[in-house]
């Protein structure tokens, strides 16, 4: 094809380079994020030579050429548009860019606050053991062993402003080290800390005088806040990297750092740590005062809506709300709610798991189930229960039983970032009522998610079906120059991986579904490690490990692509044991994979096996379906 031509045609039916905000390309897509989406014609791009397809997903326009081709393509279309390539990475954020207000709010609280988890798990976990041998062993409070570890234990809540500045400047793209200067300023020791402020009288707290005498403030820490640290770093940012624009270089070292930490300081403390620490409490009360609704009430409503806000990528901002009730009182009410609203998920998924006697839904939906109780929901959310619907609604439900139980039981935990089995080390004080969550929520899911599930039927076999479905036997030599029935030479193609051998249109995944990029077959790993099906060449191996490209001797052109959108892990869990270009056999290995590394990151580890120039050939016949080696003839080419 002339990559050119349809370079050229693809950058006029998307309204031309000014309308492009970013483009970069993985293994088969050009990925292109637009302005304006109404100077876009996906009709007139589906009609342009090579290209396969066209879809909108996360915000980006995704035009399907298929291996080996999108990458000229897009090094042509850069050099038409007169732009930069980007990466992936600059395209989900092109991408996030667009989202509204809100959203772009949301998904900021959890770039902050995802990050610092490993410290407040670290905090939380010791916190909780050591809270569970001073129940085991009393004595063990008058200790110096108790006092050394519990200094430890609380240190991350301390200096928890820190943390969090360090992380927001780092966000905001601002100086982190300027960023923990805020961060020490507003929980510095020559302001009275906040929690010691309970205590005193109001005309014992000492104050300040501000912009020129127009009132006065209270000289107190903010340690307990969450919101006022963010929004002090986020004011530092924009100023630091307006000055870096006005300030002459030379003197850009001195002058930048000095305004940033006196302007950003002097506001923090008189405007914006007044103003939001208000906004925090307003927004603590209220979710404190939900989840102490009389009767459970708030726990169980909190539980029932927990999972949709997952599923709308809203979840994020309870990272700040239980931050912020582990600041201000040390007990995370939230955490255990989430938890039933999460493993009720996962119950739901086994119940699917047990009842369905499709063998791809079973191999996804069994370690899925597992997973939500770890903590880790997407794949059970995503994966199966969203998908089929009346799943989800059991999970909702279970979800709103097990909160409706943690309302009442006034269950806490000592950290965020941990849910389902790990939460019992954070909540030793609440161990048997923390269990009876779980069991109410596991219980529930379970039973509604069996009761709603109903198996679709299989569609009628027809005798074409039948043949696919035979038991696969492996030929010998001499089947290599089998004729068919046209007198065309049969090409044959052996099973890359050990697993289950599944039909292309099982694949969750339109684009290899609906053979875009060719007819083929796939399979479900069962051990991760790929070979080489045919003897020939690593023509093609991308630069994130999860697919790689096989010319064989015969001519056969093969697409081999570990995992549904796994090019988004960019390499991590992958291993190439050959490098594109090199002589390869029949058998040997190619790729390594971890399975469980993949699946616990929330993606599908169905392997789609694609002939790419099928289109050259009369017929593509799958010849297994079931279990195979990597010795199993797995499809016949005419």
């Amino acid at each position: 094809m002339d990559y050119g031509k349809a370079a050229k045609e693809v950058l006029e039916k998307i309204g031309g380079s000014d309308n492009i905000i970013s483009a970069a390309h993985c293994a088969t897509r050009l990925r292109l994020v637009i302005a304006d989406n109404s100077k876009c014609s996906k009709e007139a791009i589906e009609n342009i030579d090579g290209v396969k397809g066209v879809f909108e997903a996360s915000g980006q326009l995704q035009i399907i050429f298929g291996t080996g081709t999108v990458n000229k393509v897009y090094d042509e279309f850069i050099s038409l548009a007169h732009i930069s390539g980007g990466t992936k990475e600059d395209v989900k954020a092109a991408a996030a860019s667009k989202q509204n207000v809100f959203k772009r709010a949301i998904k900021t609280l959890g770039d902050i606050f995802v990050p610092i988890i490993p410290a407040i798990v670290a905090s939380g976990l010791l916190m909780g053991l050591l809270e569970g041998f001073c129940n085991l062993w009393p004595q063990m409070a008058n200790s110096s062993t108790y006092t050394i570890i519990h200094l430890f234990s609380n240190a991350a809540f301390v200096y928890l402003p820190i943390l969090i500045a360090i992380s927001a400047a780092k966000t905001f793209g601002g100086n982190q080290f300027l960023g923990a200067v805020i961060g020490m300023i507003m929980i510095h020791s020559d302001l009275i800390n906040a929690w010691s402020v309970s205590g005193m009288k109001a005309s014992d707290i000492p104050t300040a005088s501000v912009w020129f005498g127009l009132y006065d403030i209270k000289l107190v820490g903010y340690q307990g806040h969450v919101i006022p640290v963010v929004i002090a770093v986020w004011l530092m940012s924009m100023i630091e990297k307006k000055l870096h624009k006005i300030v002459p270089e030379i003197i850009d070292l001195f002058v930048t750092p000095l305004v940033t930490v006196l302007v950003t300081g002097y506001i923090t403390l008189t405007v914006v740590g007044p103003i939001f620490s208000t906004v925090e409490n307003w927004v603590l009360s209220a979710a404190t005062n939900l989840i102490a609704l009389p009767f459970g009430i708030g726990g169980m409503i909190v539980g029932a809506l927990y999972a949709p806000t997952v599923v709308a990528g809203l979840h994020h901002m309870y990272n700040a709300i239980e931050a912020g009730l582990l600041s201000s009182n040390g007990v995370n009410t939230w955490m255990p709610i989430a938890t039933a609203a999460n493993v009720a998920q996962g119950a739901a998924c086994l119940a699917v798991a047990i009842r369905t006697k499709n063998a791809k839904t079973k191999s996804v939906a069994l370690p899925a189930a597992l997973s939500a109780y770890l903590g880790i929901t997407e794949p059970a959310i995503f994966g199966v229960n969203v998908r089929f619907f009346k799943p989800f609604i059991a999970g909702c439900i279970g979800g709103a039983c097990g909160g409706l139980v943690a309302g009442l039981t006034g269950v806490g935990a000592t950290a965020y970032g941990i849910t389902g089995v790990f939460g019992f080390l954070i909540t030793t004080s609440y161990t048997v009522q923390y269990a009876i969550i779980i069991i109410v929520a596991t219980v529930v899911a379970f039973a509604v998610s069996w009761i709603l599930y109903k198996e679709e039927k299989p569609a009628v076999k027809t005798e074409t079906d039948n043949k696919v479905s035979e038991s696969a036997h492996v030929l010998d030599e001499a089947a290599a120059t089998q004729k068919g029935e046209s007198g065309d030479t049969v090409k044959e193609i052996y099973s890359p991986l050990k697993g289950e051998a599944i039909r292309l249109s099982e694949v969750p995944d339109d684009t290899f579904a609906n053979e875009i990029l060719g007819k083929g077959m796939a399979v479900i790993p069962s051990e991760g490690m790929v070979v080489s099906p045919v003897d020939g060449e690593a023509s093609t191996l991308f630069d994130t490990l999860h697919a790689i490209g096989v010319t064989g001797d015969n001519g056969v052109e093969l697409l081999i692509h570990v995992g549904i959108n796994t090019v988004e892990l960019e390499g991590k869990y992958y291993k190439a044991l050959v490098k594109q270009g090199d002589k390869v056999t029949k058998g040997q290995p190619l790729l390594e994979f971890d399975i469980d590394g993949i699946r616990g990151a929330g993606y599908n580890t169905v392997t789609p096996v694609i002939i790419t120039n099928s289109d050259e050939y009369d017929d593509v016949e799958q010849v297994v379906s079931g279990n195979v080696e990597r010795a199993t003839l797995v499809m016949n080419v005419r």
